[in-house]
């Protein structure tokens, strides 16, 4: 969420950055503003009415205390007057603060400089791109055949036991992607980051603190009765560790990974483009996390561009990093680098992870700030990534590594697997 204070500071400049996300914010830009000074002016009037009882309240009782109640009993019928008249402009001031922050929550995040312009995904800036891409035998097949013929990942088998979108891994399969989901966490715990374990449903507070909620609700699966949301990532619980708390500057970087589950109810439209395991209603993710001091973010996030390009590396796939246009870029962040893995069966590209840098755009929902040198309070950095998503990751494989004769397991995955190939 930005901050009030640099919107009503800074309007024309939060306008202008807004239209490159092609977005023109000024009619809300100046509600927000407009409701703060209404906030504003009805707290100041709030503040004068009880500062004003509170002195009656005072010469009441010097009055009740020398004896003169007569005088006491005109002064309590004005402080009644003016308790009132606290209660309807607390209640009046409550209504205001809630529709700010309902406004407030319905502005994006201000992109970075660096962040090119651009309304759709053909215009974001690839500015990297390594490996070569395989040359397959005759008769080389997509993913979602490759599984079938290999009797490794069945979704027939989940639409049944749920719904389309659940598939059900098998033998090999389900070896593979618990190989994947062991070698990302051991690369990111070497690389320092700590391992964590969290819950797989969130309370609403969790979803608005990092974004989700009210942006994506219709994306997210909620439990009404205990609402409850079923995660889309596992950046909403870990970011959530740090809501409504006060840290040292001397604990900053703060870095964390995890493993989850990941469900998402709108998992795109019919067509090639989203068969197999290219768009998924559940799938499994592990996920890193920082949080920075301001002025160390976007080292990091270079930081954290670089280790996944070294685990896509070792996995020698053909991939490519490109830097989202404003028009491409999630709600939340400021600056995003999306990874993809180059599908040889498919003949296209496949996003496999989104690394991004959210400035003090969530930490301003979640209340994360630390105490700096100089013992202000400051809001923090933070930052996500996938490292990495596993079904594109996995087709990627399951494609770029076919030969006639099965398909043979990368290097650095066997010593997880046990096996060498699947055929």
């Amino acid at each position: 969420m930005l901050q009030i204070a640099y919107i009503r500071e800074n309007k024309e400049d939060v306008i202008k950055r807004l239209e490159k996300r092609n977005m023109n914010a000024q009619g809300q830009v100046e509600l927000v503003i407009n409701l703060d000074e209404k906030r504003r002016s009805l707290q100041a009037e709030l503040d004068n009415t009880l500062a004003e009882s509170n002195k009656l309240s005072k010469d009441i009782g010097a009055l009740m205390k020398s004896g003169e109640k007569a005088k006491a009993e005109i002064l309590k019928e004005k402080s009644t007057q003016f308790r009132e008249k606290g209660r309807e402009l607390t209640d009046a001031l409550n209504e205001v603060a809630a529709e700010l922050q309902e406004e407030l929550y319905k502005l994006p995040n201000l992109p970075a400089d660096i962040v090119p312009e651009g309304k759709t995904p053909e215009e974001n800036l690839n500015v990297y791109e390594e490996g070569e891409v395989p040359k397959l035998h005759e008769g080389a097949l997509p993913h979602w055949d490759l599984i079938k013929k290999y009797d490794i990942i069945d979704f027939e088998l989940g639409t049944k036991i749920t719904a389309p979108g659940f598939p059900v891994y098998k033998g090999k399969g389900a070896k593979l992607q618990r190989a994947l989901i062991s070698y990302f966490l051991d690369k990111n715990t070497d690389a320092g980051y700590t391992e964590m374990q969290v819950p797989h449903l969130v309370n609403e507070a969790s979803a608005y603190g990092t974004g989700q909620l009210p942006d994506k609700e219709g994306q997210m699966y909620h439990d009404a009765k205990d609402d409850l949301y079923l995660i889309p990532t596992a950046e909403v619980p870990v970011t959530n560790i740090f809501r409504d708390v006060l840290l040292q500057e001397n604990e900053l970087p703060i870095i964390y990974t995890g493993y989850t589950p990941c469900f998402r109810r709108e998992a795109g439209s019919w067509g090639a483009h989203v068969r197999g395991l290219n768009r998924l209603h559940q799938f499994d993710k592990v996920e890193i996390v920082r949080v920075e001091h301001p002025d160390k973010s976007y080292d990091a996030l270079d930081g954290m561009v670089g280790h996944v390009k070294k685990i896509l590396q070792e996995l020698k796939l053909p991939f490519r990093i490109l830097r989202l246009c404003g028009g491409d870029m999630g709600f939340t962040s400021s600056l995003t680098y999306d990874f993809e893995v180059y599908s040889t069966a498919q003949d296209r590209w496949l996003e496999i992870s989104s690394v991004s840098n959210f400035e003090t755009f969530q930490a301003n929902r979640l209340k994360l700030r630390f105490k700096d040198k100089d013992g202000k309070n400051q809001l923090a950095h933070t930052l996500n990534g996938s490292s990495l998503a596993l079904p594109r990751v996995l087709a990627g494989i399951l494609e770029n590594y076919q030969t006639p004769d099965g398909i043979v397991i990368p290097e650095v995955l066997r010593k997880y697997t046990g096996f060498d190939i699947i055929n």
